[in-house]
């Protein structure tokens, strides 16, 4: 019997190919994203479609009422929207941080609150919380982005065990790098707000280096979604799944590692290994 399936930042990338994998597959997919524009592909398609900015109460109450009105119960909710603030964290302004934040952990956190009781009520459900490998593996220029994943990941975690009397379900998806357009808005929006005088102007190009980190070896996008999909249409859904280039090497590097030995390699890596000048108009 089709599921209902529920995913949020269908806009592009993860969300978007996710949408149109699990409708090839016989499912029930609600496509969200902020600008229903972006979803008209989607509606021609054949997949029900509706505006939703997770971060936004009005708007999530709009969705609630029209899921209502059509007489649609989500079996599974997969929270995908949210995007990547880079750069280093003594620059970033604080509207951009606590952004952040909303996208990708209170965003989150509200739409499984919004359709969870429902779910506990029918005694069966699947939350699918998009996280990532930066929430393990912490690197510099991408501290506010790592802190909100590794955020998801404990939220998961604490989700799992409090839902398991419900028999509702918390399945992680940690992606790699993953073809997307992720690195490029990254890049561009970095570069915008990133201020001349910043103490990290000398290795800017090592901040757009770890923006554009994720397309380097990128898997597909359409291998990555046939396999999360796999996944959250098990009988028995993982609570942990890694998929995509990196998925696997860089947890491993993350706790097989001394901590002394990583932080050389990774401050190597984004040219954080030898002093830099600093200005007078940075003092």
């Amino acid at each position: 019997m089709p599921r209902t399936i529920l995913i949020t930042g269908c806009s592009s990338g993860i969300g978007q190919a996710l949408a149109r994998e699990l409708h090839r597959r016989g499912e029930t997919v609600i496509a969200t994203a902020r600008r229903r524009d972006d979803l008209a592909e989607l509606a021609a398609a054949g997949l029900q479609v509706h505006a939703l900015d997770v971060t936004l109460a009005d708007s999530r109450d709009r969705l609630m009422t029209w899921l209502d009105a059509q007489g649609l119960a989500v079996d599974v909710l997969v929270n995908n929207a949210g995007y990547g603030a880079m750069g280093p964290l003594l620059d970033m302004p604080d509207e951009r941080l606590r952004h952040q934040f909303d996208a990708n952990v209170f965003g989150l956190l509200a739409m499984t609150q919004a359709l969870v009781p429902a779910m506990a009520s029918r005694g069966r459900g699947l939350v699918v919380n998009v996280g990532s490998v930066s929430g393990v593996l912490v690197t510099p220029f991408s501290g506010a982005y790592c802190a909100t994943k590794a955020a998801v990941h404990a939220l998961s975690d604490a989700l799992r065990l409090e839902l398991a009397p419900f028999n509702v379900q918390v399945m992680v998806v940690q992606p790699g790098a993953i073809a997307s357009e992720f690195g490029a808005n990254a890049s561009r929006e970095v570069h915008a707000w990133l201020p001349d005088d910043s103490l990290y102007a000398p290795v800017r190009d090592a901040i757009a280096a770890r923006a554009n980190a994720s397309q380097q070896h990128a898997t597909p996008a359409s291998e990555f979604v046939a396999a999360m999909a796999d996944a959250l249409l098990a009988e028995h859904p993982p609570a942990y799944v890694r998929i995509g280039s990196g998925s696997t090497l860089l947890p491993f590097l993350r706790y097989g590692l001394p901590r002394r030995l990583l932080d050389r390699i990774l401050r190597r890596r984004f040219r954080l290994d030898q002093p830099l000048p600093v200005s007078p108009s940075s003092r």
